[in-house]
């Protein structure tokens, strides 16, 4: 039974990173802007995926760069308690007290339970104290995330397989680990729990690890893993699991693998099936589709952002696509006039408007090696019917990686429209620390920069990033 009735002029659906800066951003023009959330304060990212999952990647990465560095001594295992005790200090023992104050501090009312639209601007908040009607007076955005797709496999969801929230939280590491797809979080979780110890076998559907990358990223990782002793099976079908006291069986098409847990990391779907969006003439589990003020079609109120419209599965790009959807509706509905009127002449590449999505989305894999990419691939780029040049170079002829280590390995590619006098339109790293190059490339794709304009960017000697210099050579410069 509906206890309460509350209104405001902004709701804003789901608590997690993505959700926190889009409720900031509309709430600072005097909006009054509520929070809804029906799990923790901080969602995803804070306690189950991005912050976990690089804590528990980190010490096996420092071990390793160790002990590829002459004069320091071989630290030897890790120590698998601390490492855990360290991730129990990043999530903050799952507790999201000091989340919810930083809510408070700004000004954010926040609503705990479960919201459904039951019309146009109106939902219910369902939670253990009741239920509560909200109305929203100008907006809603809608930030709710995604989750994990548990594939239909013969007795797979009856053998209590682990999500990466399982594996993320795990409060002991399994002797055996099998995990299930071969891509972001599939590689991570393999790479980190084979440093803690675990025996892992990799099952992978496809004929190589992270599809979405150039196939000479997969191929690093996969060498990479292979060598520290990580069982990857390519084109490798399940047909059928099951759980009994011996452990978890994967029935494969030419065996079966055992474990003592079973990771399925296999893809993540919109949060959005038990939203009410039937309500609104929307589909229940599929995607909000938005445009690039990330306002969903037809339905000039609501709004979107993050996993949650299909068009990102970062947390910083799904932040950055709430920072301009809390602007846009901080304009649209707000007082400011001269605001409202720079939202509705804006163009690409405004505040007002999510560009980036469609051309300079980075992503990392903080794996061994470290991949990093921004903008097309190379086949992205080809298939888009761009007259593509494509520049590359090894990491290891730079001078900066050997001050790193003798026997660093790694590469760097641009991807050019030549038709454009050669404007990076993409690039990939790959190596021990890559990551730390990408935001340059990352510029790069957004401002549109040709190579010959970034040759007069002089990289500090000795870095990684005087890769930059040798890109130019190699194109001829």
């Amino acid at each position: 039974m509906t206890q309460a009735q509350r209104t405001f002029d902004v709701v804003v659906l789901g608590g997690g990173a993505v959700g926190e800066n889009a409720a900031d951003r509309a709430a600072r023009t005097g909006l009054e802007v509520a929070l809804v959330e029906g799990a923790l304060v901080g969602g995803e990212c804070s306690y189950w995926a991005c912050m976990p999952s690089k804590v528990l990647l980190r010490p096996g990465a420092v071990r390793d760069a160790a002990r590829r560095t002459p004069g320091v001594a071989d630290p030897g295992d890790l120590d698998v308690a601390a490492v855990l005790a360290r991730r129990d200090e990043i999530t903050h023992h799952w507790d999201d007290a000091s989340q919810a104050d930083w809510v408070a501090s700004v000004g954010i009312t926040l609503l705990r339970g479960h919201a459904r639209f039951t019309g146009p601007r109106a939902l219910v908040v369902e939670s253990d104290d009741g239920a509560v009607e909200v109305r929203a007076r100008h907006a809603v955005i809608v930030a709710t995330g995604s989750q994990p797709t548990i594939p239909t496999v013969e007795g797979l969801a009856d053998a209590r397989p682990w999500t990466s929230r399982d594996a993320t939280s795990a409060q002991h590491v399994p002797a055996r680990l099998a995990v299930l797809g071969g891509g972001v979080v599939g590689c991570e979780l393999a790479d980190a729990f084979a440093s803690l110890g675990s025996a892992v076998t990799l099952v992978v559907r496809g004929d190589g690890l992270l599809a979405g990358a150039e196939p000479f990223a997969g191929e690093a990782v996969l060498e990479s893993l292979r060598a520290r002793g990580v069982r990857v099976l390519l084109g490798a079908q399940t047909r059928r699991v099951h759980r009994d006291g011996a452990g978890v069986h994967v029935t494969l098409d030419d065996e079966v693998v055992t474990a003592d847990e079973l990771l399925v990391a296999t893809g993540r779907h919109p949060r959005t099936r038990d939203l009410g969006l039937e309500t609104l003439g929307l589909e229940p589990g599929a995607p909000l589709d938005v445009d690039d003020a990330l306002a969903v079609a037809g339905l000039p109120w609501l709004f979107a952002v993050g996993d949650v419209t299909g068009r990102t599965g970062t947390t910083h790009q799904g932040k950055y696509d709430a920072r301009v959807a809390g602007d846009v509706v901080a304009a649209r509905f707000g007082s400011d006039e001269a605001a409202r009127t720079a939202e509705a002449a804006a163009r690409p590449w405004s505040r007002y408007r999510a560009s980036a999505d469609h051309a300079a989305v980075p992503q990392v894999v903080f794996t061994q090696p470290e991949v990093a990419w921004v903008g097309l691939t190379e086949r992205a780029a080809r298939e888009a019917g761009l007259d593509v040049r494509v520049v590359s170079y090894e990491l290891a002829d730079v001078a900066g990686a050997s001050v790193l280590s003798p026997d660093y390995s790694g590469r760097a590619q641009l991807v050019l429209d030549a038709a454009r006098d050669d404007v990076v339109v993409g690039a990939t790293f790959v190596g021990p620390d890559a990551a730390e190059m990408l935001h340059a490339a990352t510029i790069a794709v957004v401002g549109e920069l040709p190579l010959a304009r970034l040759w007069h960017a002089v990289p500090s000697y000795p870095t990684l990033s005087e890769v930059w210099l040798r890109f130019g050579e190699v194109a001829g410069l």
